[in-house]
C-alpha cells in the first residue's frame, strides 16, 4: 500500500510539472514561422531606419552613412552635407541608394 502511495504522489508530482511546463510555453508564445520572422525583421529595420532616429551630427559624406533611409535624411534636413554630386536629389547614388 506504501508503495502505491508512493507512486501516486510521484505521478501527481510529475503531471503537476508537466502542466507547470505547458502553462508557461503557452504564456512565452508558440515558436514563429519564418513569415512571422521576416515581418518582424522588416518592422524593427523600418524602426530602426526611421528619420525620427537620425540627427544632424555634423556628417557630410556617403561614405559615413549607413543606409540610404538616413542619407535621404541628412539630404533633406542637414545643411552642408555633400552627398548629392549631380543635384537630383537622390543622395549616396553609389553607395546606398541606387536607383537603376
Amino acid at each position: 500500500m506504501r508503495r502505491v502511495i508512493i507512486v501516486l504522489i510521484v505521478g501527481l508530482l510529475a503531471w503537476r510539472g508537466y502542466e507547470t511546463y505547458i502553462a508557461r510555453t503557452k504564456l512565452s508564445g508558440q515558436p514563429a514561422t519564418p513569415a512571422q520572422t521576416s515581418s518582424n525583421v522588416d518592422s524593427l529595420f523600418a524602426a530602426a531606419h526611421s528619420p525620427s532616429t537620425f540627427k544632424c551630427d555634423g556628417r557630410v559624406y556617403c561614405s559615413q552613412m549607413t543606409s540610404c533611409a538616413e542619407a535621404k535624411y541628412f539630404l533633406d534636413n542637414c545643411p552642408g552635407v555633400k552627398m548629392d554630386g549631380d543635384r537630383d536629389g537622390v543622395p549616396c547614388e553609389r553607395q546606398w541608394c541606387d536607383w537603376r
